[in-house]
């Protein structure tokens, strides 16, 4: 029987709310979701006191770019969005108590009285300063209504709050040429006023907390990234916009202006945890604020992805802090990415599998879903899902091994002894190590979960099955029935047991299946505590109707989808044909300045803790020099040696990842992101001026 305990009185889990400018994707559910669930789920089998809440993140500088794009009203965009992902999570079965959103007026009053507290204790810096303006448009521009040349891969399309090729945080005014998204025209600098949360100020708090307390609490790559963040030292971040749609900044002198949607947006959780406690006359407080007693506190878990952990461990962190009444998270389990066949999943080109479209294609398929993103969660990398993968994985696991064994009991059971479950009268030795087995795994499986190792718990649950399957193979009842009637009750009642165990255990992984072996089995659904017991049945119980649990994924299914995302993937090629227009002239004295010159790559290696670049020595005929390029993701180190490149020889040497580089090689970039060196056709000597 598992024995696992738990410290607090009460959970709050959070996670990350979507934003409600576009649909659902697999990602989403691997990054945030799926993992939140389970542990939830988890949660309420030991009877603990939890709340889930989670919500439509509507405010933002991008539901107005969409807006515009689709001609519509951010309102419109909002509403189209926030319906449609809130019934994918509910027909997915994400246990959320209440989804909540945003836009709601019990969050923006919630937001503006967060601000205000901060304001009122002196905690923001008030500051004029330049900001990006468009002249044509007539307004300050939001960090997504500019982009331009990232400053640190080189990338253009980055945009003024992060480049989306190499992750790196920033401020509008470090791009290089930036152009207003608006008119498509550059920006002019203008003097705005704004509010700074001084995260320097903080700093020393954030390290004994963070740094020092969280050191063994936190997964190994979400420590890594705040202590990468910390020890580059933080900055003041502006809390409140130019905009006009989002929460308005609760001043009288900040008329127009809204709050920054990184300040809002997590306060969404709280906000949420509100209305559901209006709605079902709980107490919010006890579940968000430090109590009388610190051991009546709750927990706070914000289940998220990647791209959103210096947020909630950093930035809402000091918010809560600086606040003071606030109890701070415990822990974020933060996931890597999750890739697609190949590539990364990509919104703006349609390469993803989207929620509603899936369970639009594959009705009542939701679990086998579940179980694939489970199996390959990127807890502490990244991972990738393919649609031949999903097919074995359904194929040769749930149908094979899990729903084989629990159908092959049943139907067993029906055909030799309609449908009771008969007594174990004589077990063997090999009876007794199924059951010492089978004891052992809640707790291992608890472990697992409380330590967030989905993808453990999971492949545990799934022994447990294999366990069932291989005992029955072993047994074979289908022949002991012709000479040993007696030993097939025993055979069957084991694993009749067996199965009473994996609808318990199912439950936080495979809801919808738990409930239909519940059901098969005409067995109530019970709590952890009772996982690992060898009579969950009693002799002569009646079992109710058999029926198969999955089906095989066919291979015109995979095609179908594989089809999608080829077809996708033509439609971008096709849009790309498009000549992007000119930049603006340069006169022939400032082109005559770059010194490019053919090079060649004598030697390429990774560069430790990084996916996309490679560190390069190239013969540029002058010297041999060291050049970091960001193309690991399309050549290996392997396959570049030797080849002939273009390098810009007289850039400014600059230091990425403690390595000095010094030049940059020129590549093109086809319509799928897809990099290749631009280099002379036949061979020529190293240093060969490139005019």
């Amino acid at each position: 029987m598992s024995n696992t305990t738990f410290p607090f009185k009460r959970y709050t889990i959070t996670s990350a709310l979507p934003y409600a400018n576009g649909p659902l994707h697999i990602g989403h559910l691997a990054g945030a979701y799926i993992p939140g669930d389970i542990y939830v789920r988890f949660l309420r089998l030991n009877a603990k006191d939890v709340v889930y809440v989670c919500g439509s993140d509507e405010h933002g500088a991008a539901i107005t770019i969409k807006a515009k794009k689709e001609g519509t009203t951010p309102q419109a965009i909002i509403d189209k969005y926030h319906t449609q992902i809130k019934d994918s999570f509910e027909q997915f079965g994400i246990s959320f108590d209440i989804y909540h959103r945003t836009s709601e007026k019990i969050h923006h009053e919630l937001s503006q009285e967060f601000f205000l507290n901060l304001y009122n204790k002196g905690e923001f810096i008030e500051q004029v300063t330049e900001q990006y303006y468009d002249e044509e448009f007539h307004q300050f521009l939001a960090d997504r209504y500019i982009t331009g040349t990232c400053p640190n891969c080189k990338s253009e399309g980055a945009y003024g709050d992060q480049c989306e090729k190499c992750g790196t945080s920033l401020n509008p005014i470090d791009l290089i040429n930036p152009i207003s998204t608006l008119s498509g025209k550059p920006p002019v600098l203008r003097e705005t006023k704004h509010w700074y949360l001084p995260l320097d100020k903080y700093q020393p708090w954030l390290e004994k907390w963070l740094l020092e307390g969280k050191k063994d609490v936190l997964k190994p790559n979400v420590y890594g990234q705040c202590r990468s963040w910390l020890k580059s030292g933080l900055q003041p971040r502006s809390m409140t916009r130019d905009l006009d749609w989002g929460v308005d900044v609760p001043l009288e002198e900040a008329e127009g202006k809204k709050l920054y949607v990184w300040l809002d947006a997590p306060i969404g959780y709280i906000s949420a945890t509100k209305q559901w406690a209006i709605d079902t006359g709980n107490d919010w407080e006890s579940y968000w604020k430090k109590q009388p007693d610190p051991t009546d506190d709750a927990c706070l878990i914000h289940f998220i992805g990647k791209d959103n952990i210096v947020f909630h461990c950093i930035t809402f962190p000091s918010i809560l802090h600086a606040h003071g009444e606030y109890i701070l998270p415990e822990n974020v389990p933060a996931n890597e990415f999750l890739n697609l066949e190949g590539d990364k999943l990509s919104t703006s080109r349609n390469h993803a599998v989207w929620l509603h479209e899936y369970l639009e294609e594959f009705p009542g398929k939701q679990d086998e879903l579940r179980y694939v993103l489970t199996s390959i969660l990127p807890e502490t990398s990244d991972s990738e899902f393919t649609w031949k993968d999903f097919q074995a994985r359904v194929n040769n696991e749930l149908v094979a091994i899990f729903g084989n064994f629990v159908n092959r009991v049943l139907v067993l059971s029906h055909k030799y002894f309609d449908g009771k479950v008969m007594p174990a009268t004589q077990l063997t030795d090999t009876d007794r190590l199924i059951f010492s087995e089978l004891e052992r795994y809640p707790k291992h499986i608890a472990g697992s979960i409380t330590q967030f190792r989905f993808r453990e718990a999971l492949a545990q649950f799934m022994n447990v099955a294999r366990l069932g399957n291989k005992y029955l193979a072993d047994s074979e009842p289908w022949k002991l029935i012709k000479t040993d009637e007696e030993r097939v009750k025993t055979v069957l009642n084991v694993s009749l047991q067996l199965a009473a165990n994996l609808a318990i255990m199912a439950q936080p992984f495979l809801p919808r299946t738990a409930k239909r072996m519940f059901d098969m089995l005409n067995f109530s659904a019970v709590g952890w505590q009772e996982a690992g017991s060898n009579a969950l049945l009693p002799a002569g119980h009646q079992l109710g109707e058999a029926q198969l649990l999955f089906e095989k994924i066919t291979d015109e299914q995979v095609n179908v989808q594989l089809a999608k995302l080829s077809q996708a993937k033509e439609a971008n090629v096709k849009e790309a044909k498009e000549v992007p227009e000119a930049k603006s002239n340069v006169v022939f004295e400032d082109f005559v300045k770059m010194d490019i010159r053919a090079g060649k790559i004598l030697a390429a290696e990774k560069v430790a803790k990084t996916k996309k670049l490679l560190k390069l020595t190239i013969d540029t005929g002058i010297d041999q020099r060291t050049v970091v390029s960001g193309i690991a993701e399309f050549f290996s180190p392997e396959e570049i040696v030797g080849k002939q490149v273009s390098i810009l020889v007289n850039l400014e040497p600059r230091e990425i990842k403690g390595i000095l580089s010094q030049g940059m090689i020129l590549m093109a970039e086809d319509a799928d992101g897809r990099l290749d060196f631009v280099a002379p056709q036949t061979t020529v000597q190293a240093g060969s001026v490139i005019r």
